[in-house]
Order: structure tokens, then C-alpha cells, then sequence
């Protein structure tokens, strides 16, 4: 649980909750149950619990999964709005171009854009929990695994086969996600872990 009752305001619990109900269905009928695996999602989805119950470890968890990347992602998209220039070289946001996805599928997953300001702020205001990196790192090393075995080849979910929408050719399948299961902790988890502690000490 959080350090204390009702820190995270109402006017942000509601609209993010209303939001979610929307976005379930939709997703369910335009990207299929499978979508859901993606990290992104499922921080969306645990922040809506970790939101009402205000639960420190689930927020910080999901801070420390998804904020680099998320950030990533906006940067990405708003420069090929701006520029129509792929920044990273990864094709993260072209699926929002895609006009084979339905538009209110590509609509909803405009929370990319918000999701990491409502993570900062829940940290900020229930404090971030030093628990978190071992507990997310475990989280996606069964997230990962189950991507990789149970999902389309062709999703690329969580990008289990190749960094980017298409598959990686370079080496093994099966030792590209070992080694992603090894970098993700170190190259995104660790050093966000890390600059999260710094700012928003444990609350008591």
C-alpha cells in the first residue's frame, strides 16, 4: 500500500480509470488480447491499481519499466510530426500511420503521451520504492518469455525477435532474447532505478 491514504487525487483516479475501461475493449476487438502483453500496456493497466490502492512498489515498478522507453516513444512520435523524421532509427510509432489499425485504436494509444507524466507524479507522491528493480526485472522475465513463445512471430510483442517492428536476423532468436532479458535490467531498469531514488526519497 502507499504511505498514506488518498495522496493520489480523484480528479486524476477517474479519468485515467474511465479511460482504461474505453481503451480495453477497443484493443480487445482492434489489436486482439495478445496486444496486452505489451509492457506499455500492462503498465497501464497495473497503474489503475496501483492508482486507487496507491500502492509505492506497483507504481515504482512500472515507473522504473516504462518511462525511458515511453519517453522515447514521444519523442519519436512528435518529431515525425514535426519533421516526418524517424529519430531512432526503430520505426516505434509508424503503426500510428498505419491506417490498417483502426483510427480508434491509433486514438487510444495516445496514452503513451500521458503515462509517463501520471508515473512520475504517483512517485512523486507516494515515494519510490528501492524494491522496484528487482521486482520489474522479474516481471519481464516472465513477460518477456511468454511473448516470445505465445504470441504472433510477426508482432514482434515487446520486441522479443529484434529491436523495432521487424524481426532480427543477426543472431539466434532464442539467444536474442537471452540477451535482451540481460540488457533491458541494465541499460533501461538500472539507471532509471537510479535517478528515481535520487529524486523521490522513500516515504515512511
Amino acid at each position: 500500500m502507499g504511505a498514506n491514504p488518498k495522496i493520489i487525487s480523484l480528479w486524476i483516479k477517474i479519468p485515467y480509470t474511465i479511460f482504461v475501461c474505453v481503451l480495453v475493449p477497443v484493443y480487445w476487438v482492434g489489436r486482439g488480447p495478445a496486444n496486452f502483453l505489451w509492457m506499455s500496456d500492462i503498465a497501464l493497466f497495473l497503474m489503475l491499481f496501483a492508482l486507487w490502492q496507491e500502492n509505492r512498489l506497483i507504481a515504482s515498478m512500472m515507473a522504473v519499466a516504462v518511462v525511458l522507453p515511453e519517453l522515447a516513444w514521444n519523442i519519436e512520435f512528435f518529431a515525425r510530426i514535426a519533421a516526418g523524421k524517424d529519430v531512432f532509427g526503430l520505426n516505434a510509432t509508424a503503426y500510428m500511420w498505419d491506417r490498417d489499425i483502426p483510427g480508434l485504436v491509433r486514438t487510444l494509444s495516445l496514452f503513451h503521451v500521458f503515462l509517463p507524466a501520471v508515473l512520475v507524479y504517483a512517485v512523486w507522491r507516494l515515494g519510490y520504492d528501492r524494491r522496484a528493480f528487482l521486482a520489474q526485472t522479474a516481471l519481464a522475465w516472465i513477460v518477456l518469455p511468454v511473448s516470445y513463445l505465445l504470441t504472433d512471430p510477426g508482432r514482434n510483442i515487446n520486441w522479443v525477435l529484434g529491436l523495432g517492428p521487424e524481426r532480427q536476423t543477426w543472431m539466434p532468436a532464442p539467444l536474442f532474447l537471452i540477451l535482451l532479458l540481460v540488457l533491458l535490467p541494465l541499460l533501461i531498469y538500472l539507471p532509471t532505478h537510479l535517478v528515481l531514488m535520487k529524486l523521490f526519497k522513500k516515504l515512511e
